[in-house]
């Protein structure tokens, strides 16, 4: 989101509960205390809530490389 939006998909990122962003230049972030699934599914959420349905998308082929290695049951839903 970060590259089509810029600083506002950060500023939505902090508003995510248990995300941790770690560096914004490296894009580096983590998930803290809870299900990393469901804090995914929030993040998702709260940018599809703001920007709308294309941000769905584009967080989907954001990580497609890395689903593809996961198994079914570790992906979260709203990347399925």
């Amino acid at each position: 989101q970060e590259l089509i939006i810029g600083p506002l998909a950060w500023n939505e990122a902090r508003k995510v509960q248990g995300l941790q962003i770690v560096d914004e230049m490296k894009g580096e972030v983590v998930l803290q205390n809870g299900d990393p699934k469901n804090t995914i599914d929030r993040l998702v959420s709260q940018y599809e809530r703001i920007f709308g349905k294309v941000s769905h998308a584009v967080c989907h082929d954001a990580v497609q490389d890395i689903i593809a290695k996961m198994s079914p049951e570790e992906i979260p839903s709203s990347l399925r």
